[in-house]
């Protein structure tokens, strides 16, 4: 019934002509007060709330008829009343101009748009032809009504301000060309609460809307926008009046559901009877969020009610001061509109009396005091949706104001001819209306954007409930659109107490998934919603510094995770140090090999006129011992942290010592060998291989292996290095061998004198004993090259500081068997022994023996 009326409606004013006679067709009669002037302003209102059909039974004409009242749109109409007046007052605004108004009443959406055309053409035929009564229409509260109400009026030019109709649809300017309103729009109202969600963390909601325009197209936007923003919806539910099965399966979905927080996107009607439902249904442990419809209505409360409303949340129209508003309202006496009935009835209903004499009741006198009632009407704790009445009334003013101005002929403002009050015409007000910007008396700045929205302004509201059910209604925080980006939405700096729903104690978790922590990375489930996403461990060598980081990040080769592998840390350095257990050790077994070495030294120093000193060559023993000294020490360059100088030193110095020490072990043999031969009748060897010769050869086998080191150093000597193959989560300090043939080159002429000297001992390990060291050095030699021989496979396979370990352990097994199994017999006998270190022991008969 109503788009057909709609429809015959636009078709009625697609047909206006300079010769045409307008009529409304069917019911007419909705205006309700009125006052003329020279210009007048329409307002459409819904002071009685429900329509009711009459068919008569179809044997006569149907008609309706309206019952229930909304005080609340009584009050918006007498905002209009007042404003009006106090413009008329005002010698600056429109002087010598009276501002008229014509308010209407309708129910329903039919008798709504049959109040607005009445508002346009008037309630009688006009036979000059379709002339405009008002320069601008106020209202409606519902943003369906206002549509409907646009799309009749928007081809005759006749601006629209809404007051509380927020759908963000009415600002398509295409569709909606005359409209504008002084409430924010429903997409600012999104806006605030994505921001406020966010801001707590809420990322997981849920949403129960009723079916209406308001309601629908906001849910719809709230959804794109809680995209964008990362929120995501786990159910969406729609009420209907009529549909009790709806409220059962709503309420079970909020019980079962697994967010905490729910927005109820509803006009003030609709939350009505939702609360009216779920007060009967125990739903506890939910957050609350409301709209601006019904945020601020404090008769909702009840303390049935304080499971569902305590601590509920939500942005309201800001609070507004205007003076003398509220004496005018409660001055209101039915003499004020001598021909409303419906001020009568009012009075009727608040008193309970009646002006007709009845046995019943009390008889109404009209002098009644309304401050001693209470309803919607008389409630002047806030003017949050007056106030935009309010701006509205004086935004067509201004519009008007500005429109009559002339100067020289002209207006200042559009440069267009003069206009006489006589000769205003819509068009003109809806082209300044565009235009206007002023400054209420609270402060408030009034102007529209290219979509005629305001400026959205709103108080962060919190419902904090007592034992009986009152509630006190608390500026919490603010969102103002005007402001910087970082400061559009912001929490109250005075410490006020927020009391949170669901009997939390503190701000309550709503996500599907706890955010990914930092050593993590998130990602997807393209079978859920993006809140609902998963985590997963960052795989080794890689961190993540962030929350819900979306993926890992590899640490520079010289760093490694911590243990929750969200920081990228130095990685340790590991080398042979002195202070650590193992260089301790083989550091006091250095020193240990050097003390040896010297205290041999004293005691062959002691003894070295002795027969067994003299016998074994002292001159090269001493050289021995000082070349084990040298070997023992050699092996403290390979501890503590490489350097360039100490990694030449250590390899080269190795070397060099250890070929004097063998070359010193090699002589030694020689001599033993040189020294029998020189026994047997006619030989004369002893001088081919006498003193100048064993320092010379010592001398020659030393030099050699100086001249490969030499050759390593010049070609590709060592270097420190960080090596990062063998642990990935360390770093080993190391000499790299720079030329590996120069090593091996090294090694390979060790072990070569290494074995000529066991070959030459072994074959005088049979000499007579009284003179022959050549077993000890059979020994001594059988000990080297097994340690050296095992080292090669040790030394290739340890890992890190190991190798270099594998290489000191060598060192220092190989001079130890060269210390003990040479010098350890000779110092028994010299120390406990003395008896056996004589000239006739060691010159004592023994039977003749052949190699």
């Amino acid at each position: 019934m109503g788009w057909v009326t709609l429809i015959l409606f636009f078709l009625l004013g697609q047909t206006e002509s300079e010769n045409q006679t307008c009529k409304v067709i069917g019911q007419t009669g909705f205006m309700e007060f009125s006052k003329d002037g020279d210009l007048t302003i329409g307002g459409v209102f819904s002071i009685t709330g429900t329509r009711k059909l009459e068919d008569n039974g179809y044997q006569a004409v149907p008609y309706s008829y309206c019952t229930k009242r909304n005080d609340r749109e009584l009050k918006f109409a007498r905002t209009v009343v007042f404003t009006v007046e106090e413009i008329n007052r005002n010698t600056e605004l429109l002087p010598g101009v009276t501002l008229g108004y014509e308010l209407y009443n309708g129910c329903g959406s039919e008798n709504l748009l049959r109040a607005a055309i009445e508002a346009v053409n008037g309630e009688e035929s006009k036979e000059q032809g379709c002339k405009n009564r008002i320069q601008a229409l106020l209202g409606h509260s519902s943003s369906g009504v206002s549509e409907y109400i646009n799309k009749i009026i928007g081809p005759f030019s006749i601006p629209q301000i809404s007051h509380l109709s927020t759908c963000a649809c009415l600002s398509d300017k295409k569709l909606y060309p005359t409209f504008f309103r002084t409430v924010p729009s429903d997409r600012f109202q999104i806006i605030a609460l994505l921001q406020l969600m966010k801001h707590f963390g809420w990322r997981w909601v849920g949403i129960v809307y009723s079916v209406s325009l308001y309601a629908t197209q906001a849910t719809a936007e709230f959804m794109k926008e809680a995209k964008k923003e990362g929120i995501c919806t786990e159910y969406r539910q729609s009420i209907s009046r009529s549909s009790i099965s709806t409220f059962e399966a709503t309420a079970e979905t909020i019980r079962n559901s697994s967010s905490k927080v729910v927005l109820l996107f509803m006009s003030l009607s609709y939350t009505k009877v939702f609360l009216t439902r779920m007060e009967k249904i125990n739903i506890t442990g939910k957050q609350w969020v409301g709209s601006e419809s019904w945020i601020t209505q404090a008769d909702l409360a009840s303390a049935s009610r304080k499971s569902i409303l305590q601590g509920a949340m939500g942005f309201a129209i800001p609070e507004a001061s205007i003076p003398g508003l509220a004496g005018f309202l409660l001055n209101l006496k039915p003499s004020d509109e001598p021909e409303s009935s419906l001020i009568r009835a009012f009075w009727e209903d608040a008193f309970h009396c009646s002006f007709s004499p009845s046995n019943t009741s009390t008889v109404c006198n009209g002098t009644e005091d309304l401050t001693t009632v209470s309803n919607d009407y008389t409630d002047m704790k806030e003017f949050r949706a007056v106030n935009n009445v309010y701006k509205a009334v004086y935004a067509v003013a201004h519009a008007l104001h500005t429109l009559l101005q002339c100067k020289s002929g002209s207006n200042p403002t559009t440069g267009k001819h003069c206009v006489s009050r006589t000769d205003v015409h819509p068009k003109q007000v809806l082209e300044h209306l565009r235009l206007v910007n002023f400054t209420t008396q609270d402060g408030d700045k009034v102007l529209f954007d290219e979509n005629g929205d305001t400026v959205a302004q709103y108080d962060l509201v919190n419902w904090q409930m007592s034992e009986d059910g009152s509630v006190d209604i608390v500026n919490i925080g603010c969102y103002d659109s005007s402001s910087p980006e970082r400061n559009k939405f912001k929490l109250n700096d005075n410490n006020i107490k927020i009391i949170w729903g669901g009997n939390h104690s503190e701000i309550p978790r709503s996500v599907c998934r706890e955010p990914c922590p930092p050593g993590t990375r998130k990602a997807l489930n393209k079978r859920k919603p993006v809140c609902c996403f998963d985590c997963f461990e960052c795989p080794e060598g890689t961190i993540s510094n962030q929350t819900n980081s979306p993926d890992c990040l590899i640490c520079p080769p010289e760093f490694w995770p911590n243990k929750n592998k969200d920081q990228c840390l130095p990685k340790p350095t590991e080398y042979i140090s002195y202070k650590e257990i193992m260089g301790a050790l083989l550091t006091g077994f250095c020193c240990l090999g050097v003390f040896l070495s010297l205290l041999t030294s004293i005691i062959f120093l002691v003894h070295k006129e002795t027969p067994i000193v003299k016998a074994n060559n002292s001159e090269l023993s001493f050289l021995l011992l000082f070349s084990l000294k040298l070997c023992f020490l050699c092996s403290l360059t390979f501890i503590g942290r490489p350097s360039e100088w100490s990694c030449m030193l250590r390899h080269t110095a190795f070397g060099i010592t250890f070929v004097l020490c063998i070359s010193c072990v090699l002589g030694k043999t020689i001599v033993v060998l040189m020294a029998f031969r020189a026994t047997l009748p006619g030989s004369n060897v002893m001088k081919w291989f006498g003193p100048a010769q064993q320092r010379l050869s010592v001398l020659a086998f030393t030099l050699i292996q100086v001249l490969i080191c030499i050759l390593w150093l010049t070609i590709n000597p060592p270097f420190p290095n960080r090596n990062m193959k063998y642990y990935k989560e360390k770093i080993i300090l190391e000499c790299a061998l720079g030329s590996a043939i120069g090593f091996w080159a090294v090694l390979g002429y060790i072990g070569l004198l290494a074995l000529m000297c066991f070959m030459l001992a072994f074959l005088a390990r049979k000499l007579p004993d009284s003179f022959n060291e050549a077993k000890f050095i059979t020994f001594s030699m059988l000990i080297f090259c097994a340690v050296w021989i095992t080292f090669i496979p040790a030394y290739v396979s340890s890992p890190g500081k190991f190798t270099v370990a594998v290489e000191i352990f060598a060192i220092l097994a190989s001079s130890f068997g060269l210390l003990i199994c040479i010098f350890v017999p000779k110092c028994y006998i010299m120390i406990f022994k003395p008896e056996l270190n004589s000239k006739k022991h060691m010159m004592g008969k023994v039977p003749s023996r052949t190699l």
